[in-house]
Protein backbone atom coordinates (compact mmCIF):
# COMPACT_ATOMS: atom_id res chain seq x y z
CA UNK A 1 0.00 0.00 0.00
CA UNK A 2 1.45 3.50 -1.13
CA UNK A 3 1.10 6.21 2.22
CA UNK A 4 1.75 9.59 2.42
CA UNK A 5 3.90 11.41 4.60
CA UNK A 6 3.12 15.19 5.13
CA UNK A 7 6.22 16.32 6.18
CA UNK A 8 5.41 20.67 7.52
CA UNK A 9 8.00 23.18 8.26
CA UNK A 10 6.98 25.19 11.92
CA UNK A 11 5.80 28.33 12.03
CA UNK A 12 7.35 31.59 12.13
CA UNK A 13 9.27 31.95 15.55
CA UNK A 14 10.75 35.01 16.96
CA UNK A 15 14.31 33.57 15.68
CA UNK A 16 13.05 33.65 11.81
CA UNK A 17 11.90 37.10 12.56
CA UNK A 18 15.04 38.55 13.96
CA UNK A 19 16.84 36.71 11.16
CA UNK A 20 19.04 34.46 14.04
CA UNK A 21 20.41 30.77 13.13
CA UNK A 22 18.20 28.10 14.79
CA UNK A 23 19.44 24.98 15.37
CA UNK A 24 18.70 22.90 18.90
CA UNK A 25 18.30 26.08 20.13
CA UNK A 26 14.86 27.19 20.52
CA UNK A 27 12.52 30.30 20.23
CA UNK A 28 8.81 30.28 20.59
CA UNK A 29 6.38 31.10 18.01
CA UNK A 30 5.35 34.07 16.54
CA UNK A 31 1.72 35.63 16.25
CA UNK A 32 2.24 35.14 12.79
CA UNK A 33 3.64 31.89 12.79
CA UNK A 34 0.51 30.62 15.21
CA UNK A 35 -1.31 31.84 12.56
CA UNK A 36 0.31 30.03 9.84
CA UNK A 37 -0.09 26.85 11.85
CA UNK A 38 -4.29 27.22 11.76
CA UNK A 39 -3.81 27.69 8.43
CA UNK A 40 -2.10 24.82 7.26
CA UNK A 41 -4.71 22.97 9.48
CA UNK A 42 -7.24 24.19 7.85
CA UNK A 43 -5.34 22.95 4.47
CA UNK A 44 -6.09 19.51 5.44
CA UNK A 45 -9.48 19.88 6.46
CA UNK A 46 -10.21 21.89 2.93
CA UNK A 47 -8.55 19.10 1.38
CA UNK A 48 -10.40 16.28 2.92
CA UNK A 49 -6.80 14.27 4.28
CA UNK A 50 -7.94 12.78 7.45
CA UNK A 51 -4.33 11.87 9.30
CA UNK A 52 -3.69 8.81 10.99
CA UNK A 53 -0.76 9.50 12.59
CA UNK A 54 1.74 12.69 13.68
CA UNK A 55 4.93 13.11 14.95
CA UNK A 56 7.13 16.57 15.79
CA UNK A 57 10.27 16.94 16.46
CA UNK A 58 11.25 17.70 20.56
CA UNK A 59 11.33 21.34 19.64
CA UNK A 60 9.04 23.25 21.61
CA UNK A 61 8.42 25.55 18.31
CA UNK A 62 7.49 22.18 16.26
CA UNK A 63 5.39 20.42 18.76
CA UNK A 64 3.74 24.05 19.26
CA UNK A 65 3.32 23.99 15.47
CA UNK A 66 1.36 20.75 15.15
CA UNK A 67 -0.92 21.07 17.99
CA UNK A 68 -2.65 24.38 16.21
CA UNK A 69 -2.66 22.49 12.93
CA UNK A 70 -4.32 19.12 14.39
CA UNK A 71 -5.53 20.05 17.85
CA UNK A 72 -6.19 17.15 20.46
CA UNK A 73 -4.51 14.99 18.31
CA UNK A 74 -2.29 12.46 19.92
CA UNK A 75 1.54 12.49 18.75
CA UNK A 76 5.00 11.36 19.50
CA UNK A 77 7.48 13.97 19.78
CA UNK A 78 10.89 12.41 18.04
CA UNK A 79 14.77 13.71 18.25
CA UNK A 80 15.47 12.02 15.16
CA UNK A 81 13.60 14.68 13.07
CA UNK A 82 15.13 17.74 14.97
CA UNK A 83 16.81 20.69 13.67
CA UNK A 84 20.43 20.68 12.21
CA UNK A 85 22.98 21.19 15.11
CA UNK A 86 24.57 24.59 14.46
CA UNK A 87 27.35 24.61 17.12
CA UNK A 88 28.87 27.29 18.55
CA UNK A 89 26.62 29.09 15.36
CA UNK A 90 23.39 28.78 17.48
CA UNK A 91 21.52 32.06 17.65
CA UNK A 92 23.61 34.11 16.06
CA UNK A 93 22.78 35.89 13.44
CA UNK A 94 21.61 34.44 9.97
CA UNK A 95 24.53 36.64 7.67
CA UNK A 96 27.41 34.53 9.56
CA UNK A 97 26.00 30.64 7.60
CA UNK A 98 28.13 29.98 4.54
CA UNK A 99 27.14 29.43 1.09
CA UNK A 100 24.64 26.31 0.72
CA UNK A 101 25.14 23.25 1.22
CA UNK A 102 27.04 23.72 4.42
CA UNK A 103 28.76 20.44 4.21
CA UNK A 104 31.07 20.06 7.35
CA UNK A 105 30.97 23.67 8.27
CA UNK A 106 29.36 23.24 11.75
CA UNK A 107 30.79 20.12 12.64
CA UNK A 108 33.31 22.13 12.92
CA UNK A 109 31.94 24.46 14.90
CA UNK A 110 30.93 21.91 17.26
CA UNK A 111 27.52 21.19 15.83
CA UNK A 112 26.74 18.60 13.05
CA UNK A 113 28.06 17.93 9.56
CA UNK A 114 24.79 17.69 6.41
CA UNK A 115 25.66 13.75 6.01
CA UNK A 116 24.69 13.25 9.62
CA UNK A 117 21.31 14.83 9.57
CA UNK A 118 20.79 13.27 6.48
CA UNK A 119 21.29 10.09 7.58
CA UNK A 120 19.29 10.66 10.97
CA UNK A 121 16.40 12.33 9.38
CA UNK A 122 16.38 9.61 6.50
CA UNK A 123 16.83 6.72 9.32
CA UNK A 124 13.72 8.04 11.70
CA UNK A 125 11.32 9.05 8.64
CA UNK A 126 11.91 5.93 7.39
CA UNK A 127 11.60 4.02 10.42
CA UNK A 128 7.94 5.94 10.94
CA UNK A 129 6.80 4.62 7.54
CA UNK A 130 8.15 1.40 7.92
CA UNK A 131 5.71 0.96 11.77
CA UNK A 132 2.96 3.29 10.43
CA UNK A 133 0.30 0.89 9.15
CA UNK A 134 -2.18 4.20 8.02
CA UNK A 135 -2.26 6.04 5.04
CA UNK A 136 -1.56 9.85 5.95
CA UNK A 137 1.09 10.34 8.54
CA UNK A 138 2.05 13.92 9.76
CA UNK A 139 5.36 15.00 10.73
CA UNK A 140 6.69 18.62 11.61
CA UNK A 141 10.25 19.71 11.89
CA UNK A 142 12.84 22.15 10.34
CA UNK A 143 13.99 23.72 7.34
CA UNK A 144 17.61 22.71 7.52
CA UNK A 145 16.44 19.28 8.81
CA UNK A 146 14.06 18.85 5.85
CA UNK A 147 16.90 20.37 3.49
CA UNK A 148 18.83 17.50 4.68
CA UNK A 149 16.23 14.80 4.11
CA UNK A 150 15.71 16.22 0.36
CA UNK A 151 19.54 15.98 -0.23
CA UNK A 152 19.31 11.95 0.82
CA UNK A 153 16.58 11.01 -1.19
CA UNK A 154 17.47 12.87 -3.92
CA UNK A 155 20.60 10.84 -4.76
CA UNK A 156 22.58 13.91 -6.28
CA UNK A 157 19.10 15.07 -8.60
CA UNK A 158 19.39 18.18 -8.13
CA UNK A 159 16.14 19.20 -9.54
CA UNK A 160 14.50 17.77 -6.28
CA UNK A 161 16.09 20.75 -4.48
CA UNK A 162 15.33 23.17 -7.06
CA UNK A 163 11.51 22.51 -6.31
CA UNK A 164 11.48 23.34 -3.39
CA UNK A 165 13.81 26.72 -3.20
CA UNK A 166 12.19 29.14 -1.20
CA UNK A 167 10.49 26.72 1.34
CA UNK A 168 8.63 28.92 4.04
CA UNK A 169 7.56 27.95 7.73
CA UNK A 170 4.17 25.82 7.53
CA UNK A 171 4.95 24.38 4.17
CA UNK A 172 4.10 20.98 3.31
CA UNK A 173 6.24 18.28 1.57
CA UNK A 174 3.80 15.57 0.53
CA UNK A 175 5.25 12.09 -0.17
CA UNK A 176 3.98 9.14 -1.62
CA UNK A 177 5.95 5.93 0.48
CA UNK A 178 5.83 2.54 -0.90
CA UNK A 179 8.69 0.07 0.29
CA UNK A 180 10.52 2.37 2.36
CA UNK A 181 11.18 4.79 -0.89
CA UNK A 182 10.00 8.27 -0.60
CA UNK A 183 8.54 10.42 -3.99
CA UNK A 184 7.91 14.00 -3.55
CA UNK A 185 4.05 14.19 -5.47
CA UNK A 186 3.50 17.77 -3.84
CA UNK A 187 4.73 21.13 -2.47
CA UNK A 188 2.01 23.38 -0.63
CA UNK A 189 2.51 26.67 0.22
CA UNK A 190 0.17 28.34 2.23
CA UNK A 191 -1.76 31.81 0.75
CA UNK A 192 -0.27 34.04 4.13
CA UNK A 193 -0.42 37.56 2.82
CA UNK A 194 -3.19 38.57 5.05
CA UNK A 195 -1.07 38.09 7.53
Amino acid sequence: MTQTLYLMRHGETLFNQLHQIQGWCDSPLTEKGMAQAKIAGEWFTAHKVTLDAAASSTQERASDTLELVAPGMPYARLKGIKEWNFGRFESQPEFLNPVVPYGDFFKYAGGESMDEVSARMLATLTAIMTDFDGENFLAVSHGGAIACFLRAIAGGDNSVMERVRGFRNCSILKFGVDGGKFALKDIINHDFSAL
